[in-house]
């Protein structure tokens, strides 16, 4: 007996009397909770790929800005060197001093 009740049971399920019969109003609430609930969970997936990708994106870009980074330090590290000024101050006619700089002093007599 307990069988044939179980059958027709998910009989009725299957043809979808429970939306049907005289209790279907509650039956139909929950149905539509159930039904908002699985949009909110649809629209947040989408939303979560959506900054998964931004991310993504993001990181790359820092990659390439870091690399730049370190690229524009090197290349100023190597214009700041002494050999690299004296090379181009060379073509406007400077050159370094044979004598050493001299320090001048200038006293001022307090009356």
């Amino acid at each position: 007996m307990s069988r044939a009740r179980a059958r027709e049971g998910i009989y009725n399920v299957l043809k979808g009397r429970f939306l049907t019969d005289e209790s279907s109003f509650s039956n139909w609430r929950i149905l539509i909770f159930i039904v908002i609930l699985l949009l909110i969970m649809i629209s947040s997936s989408h939303r979560l790929d959506a900054k998964v990708v931004k991310i993504a994106v993001l990181n790359g870009k820092k990659k390439e800005l870091r690399a730049e980074d370190f690229d524009t330090s090197t290349q100023l590290t190597k214009m700041r060197l002494e050999s690299s000024i004296r090379k181009k101050v060379k073509k406007n006619g400077l050159f370094p001093a044979k004598k050493p700089p001299q320090k001048i002093k200038v006293t001022v007599k307090k009356e």
